[in-house]
């Protein structure tokens, strides 16, 4: 017992939390979750739109230069092809420079990269991507008998309103 001003206090000494002091904690953790949850999944997805501008643009690149060597004169020409390259494994797997005189392979991707919105991730890197033919129209890509453009194979639409199919 202890003696203030003139009035007798007992000490006690609490255990714990009051049931009102864990419902404020517990709503105010709630509701700092229901405001970070939107920022965390807006995050995730600007990654992953990063990282598919990053994609496009290796791919896209790698056909280009196919394309360059193909008119420079570096891959065998054959009347019926375009000069884009038949399949995306072919910028990997490289072709054999006709100019060069030991003939050596001209590499233009080291690996596919894979299209971070596919879904299934067993899926081989190529077939994570749609691909668009030299002879389809813009509107319409299509597969063909070379590798003129590749896209997005996911309905959705980026943070800016764009469908990735059209990126």
């Amino acid at each position: 017992m202890s003696r203030i001003s003139g009035r007798f206090f007992f000490m006690t000494r609490r255990n714990g939390f009051t049931l009102i002091e864990l419902l404020i904690t517990v709503a105010i953790v709630g509701l700092l979750a229901s405001v970070a949850l939107p920022l965390a999944e807006v995050s995730v997805q600007r990654n992953k739109e990063q990282e598919l501008r990053r994609a496009l643009r290796q791919i896209r690149e790698a056909i280009d230069d196919y394309k360059r060597a193909h008119d420079d004169g570096r891959i065998e020409r054959k009347i019926d092809q375009s000069g884009y390259p038949p399949t995306l494994g072919a910028l990997v797997e490289g072709v054999t420079d006709v100019r060069s005189p030991q003939h050596a392979k001209l590499y233009f991707l080291r690996r596919i990269p894979r299209d971070p919105f596919f879904a299934d991730g067993s899926a081989a890197p190529e077939d994570t991507w749609g691909l668009r033919s030299h002879a389809s129209p813009p509107d319409r890509p299509s597969r063909g008998k070379d590798v003129f453009d590749v896209h997005s194979l996911n309905a959705g639409s980026g943070l800016n309103g764009v469908p990735y199919k059209e990126w």
